[in-house]
């Protein structure tokens, strides 16, 4: 496996309130994107708080020998860790009232991938030709669209379209989404984590297209942040690449 990080403040943001990172766990990956939200400089200090103490969390309690369930175990419960420091410290000073972050993760082995996920920022799944969202966005127009109160074409433009319905630190508890992905013995595929700078610009048709290039995964993300920017870019842009073929 091959993979790559890259972020972008974008061309209008005042900061970038991302946090994107791989770590290894032997032959096996961690990868987490963050995108923060709230007032001043809370939604940085909010992603960045929730990715450290994931993967603090994941590292403590990771095992070699542990089979898929107990990284589900894992993985769920360094994004509830990571909930709780985000919460506890959103009341502890009114400065950061409101703070919160998104937060998508995945483990990435030989034999499967494992994905969690809060808010809207999303893990995408090129395989076989086919661009799959695994991720289901937690975000007002996503449960409108499913209830049958909107159309797709309705999303782009409804003035709710940002507002998430689920974030990690804004209410004491949070239950994440949970996928997993099984892999065959040598298929190739490429995994996509981003936050909303990129797919809430770019199209999976545009993002695709850059994922099935055959350049490195350094070129990929390298090539998603400049789609992204081409687009104006209106917000950070964070993504994380990985590889197998």
């Amino acid at each position: 496996m091959t993979s790559a990080v890259k972020t972008h403040i974008g061309y209008v943001r005042d900061e970038n309130q991302d946090r994107v990172e791989i770590r290894e766990f032997g032959d096996n990956l961690l990868v987490a994107v963050c995108d923060g939200m709230g007032g001043e400089r809370s939604g940085s200090k909010a992603s960045s708080m929730a990715s450290d103490v994931f993967f603090e969390h994941f590292e403590e309690g990771y095992e070699a020998d542990m089979d898929a369930y107990s990284v589900r175990s894992l993985l769920l419960s360094s994004v509830s860790a990571a909930n709780s420091v985000v919460y506890t410290t959103a009341r502890m000073d009114y400065q950061n009232f409101g703070m919160g972050t998104t937060c998508v993760a995945a483990f990435v082995s030989d034999t499967y991938i494992a994905v969690a996920n809060v808010g809207d920022s999303r893990a995408y799944l090129l395989r076989d030709g086919t661009l799959s969202q695994v991720t289901t966005d937690h975000t007002v127009v996503h449960m409108l669209l499913e209830n049958g109160q909107i159309t797709e074409d309705e999303i782009e433009t409804h003035p709710q379209r940002h507002m998430l319905m689920k974030a990690v630190g804004v209410e004491r508890t949070v239950c994440p989404d949970y996928f997993r992905i099984d892999l065959q013995p040598d298929q190739p595929f490429c995994l996509l984590l981003c936050s909303d700078g990129l797919c809430g610009f770019c199209s999976d048709a545009e993002i695709q297209e850059i994922l099935e290039r055959g350049a490195s995964a350094e070129e990929m993300t390298q090539q998603l942040v400049d789609a992204a920017l081409e687009k104006g870019g209106r917000d950070n842009i964070s993504v994380a690449v990985v590889t197998a073929s």
